[in-house]
């Protein structure tokens, strides 16, 4: 959210190769601002364009920590919906093994009955709670046989294990219920987020589209431009290191492992990124997973599972399942997390540019990790 973003220059925020279609789609969450405006209509009261841009990038980054909350709220109410239904379905097998119990020994009373065994009360065994219960009031325990006597506790063990899942499940119910209450607010909470950014950029002029689109162009080239130098940093920070291993080696020592990946990291990352590439020009879409179309989190998860490595669902927890590197040791495949409240993630495919699902009205495309600008970057994570 704007609030826990890091600070940034002013003005509006830097990225890395887009098209003026998609920074107007990325002005969508202008709707706030342009009403002030249109409430007063003279042009002296009209945000400046600084100031809408800035509207719009907040909008979009509180819609995008909220799809991170829907999403990991998503994830929880599915686990517990599961649970609920394994304890459901355990009450009911249960309650009818209970009642079957129940049938066995009233037919067992009965036969006693018949045989002169004994003169139970049935009706009081059968709503008896407790064995002693029973005991209570009737002298049938005294003539049941050691297995019959077996057969009565196993009933009341059983009875009271089937309230105690009864119970269980009751709370499961309610965990479940409030779990669903906070999805929907979650949800909610994204659509109004992007309706606010529809509202704002339909009542941007013509002109000042153009004028944002030019600003936009800038920005993609000074990304561009970092990345380029993040490339050439990497480049002879490599050199450096195969020099350095090249003259251990002479000298009969063993090589340093440093930041970089081992042989089965890089095959995994290739098969990561391969999937990733493939999914360029699908469409972002809030909370999807794949396959016709990913959020940021949902398309760095599916292309790690592509190369056979289970991490999260969302950016919270995504940005703990690995090593933690600097930037300037960013190798492909590793994850880079955006802001300070880890909202944002895309899949690094080197020369400082990476894969990502970028946000709403925009598609999955290759991007220089300043896209945002440098302070924008909050960690780069090795999944594997």
């Amino acid at each position: 959210m704007a609030s826990h973003r890091k600070s940034r220059p002013s003005g509006t925020r830097v990225a890395g190769i887009r098209t003026p279609a998609l920074a107007t789609a990325a002005l969508t969450s202008v709707a706030l601002l342009s009403q002030t405006a249109q409430a007063s209509p003279s042009a002296d009261d009209r945000p400046s364009l600084e100031e809408v841009e800035k509207k719009v990038d907040d909008l979009y980054r509180q819609a995008e920590s909220a799809t991170e909350k829907y999403n990991a709220a998503k994830e929880k109410t599915t686990k517990q919906r599961k649970r609920v239904d394994t304890l459901l379905d355990d009450v009911a097998r249960r309650t009818q093994k209970l009642n079957d119990a129940r049938e066995e020994l009233g037919r067992n009373a009965a036969a006693q009955y018949r045989t002169g065994a004994a003169a139970p009360d049935t009706t009081t065994f059968l709503l008896a709670d407790t064995p002693q219960d029973y005991f209570d009031q009737s002298q049938l325990m005294n003539r049941m046989t050691g297995r019959q006597k077996q057969s009565v506790d196993e009933y009341f063990t059983e009875q009271s294990a089937t309230m105690k899942k009864r119970q269980e499940a009751t709370r499961s119910l309610e965990t479940l219920t409030a779990s669903q209450k906070n999805l929907r607010t979650a949800k909610a909470t994204v659509q109004k987020k992007l309706a606010d950014a529809r509202q704002l950029l339909s009542e941007l002029t013509a002109q000042e589209k153009a004028r944002l689109a030019a600003i936009e162009k800038r920005k993609q080239e000074e990304a561009a431009r970092k990345a380029e130098e993040l490339a050439r940093q990497q480049k002879a920070e490599a050199e450096r290191e195969r020099e350095a291993a090249a003259q251990r080696q002479e000298q009969g020592g063993q090589e340093q492992g440093g930041t970089a990946p081992d042989g089965s990291y890089a095959t995994k990352a290739e098969k990561a990124l391969a999937f990733a590439r493939t999914q360029i020009g699908k469409p972002y879409v809030w909370g999807a997973t794949g396959p016709d179309s990913y959020d940021c989190s949902g398309l760095t998860q599916a292309a790690w599972k592509a190369a056979g490595v289970d991490i999260p669902r969302v950016t919270y927890d995504q940005v703990e399942a690995g090593t933690t590197v600097p930037v300037s040791s960013a190798q492909p495949g590793d994850l880079v997390f955006f802001y300070d409240d880890v909202t944002h993630v895309g899949l690094y495919i080197g020369n400082g540019m990476m894969i990502h699902a970028p946000k709403p009205g925009a598609y999955v495309r290759e991007e220089s990790i300043y896209y945002d600008g440098e302070s924008a970057i909050h960690s780069v994570v090795r999944p594997a």
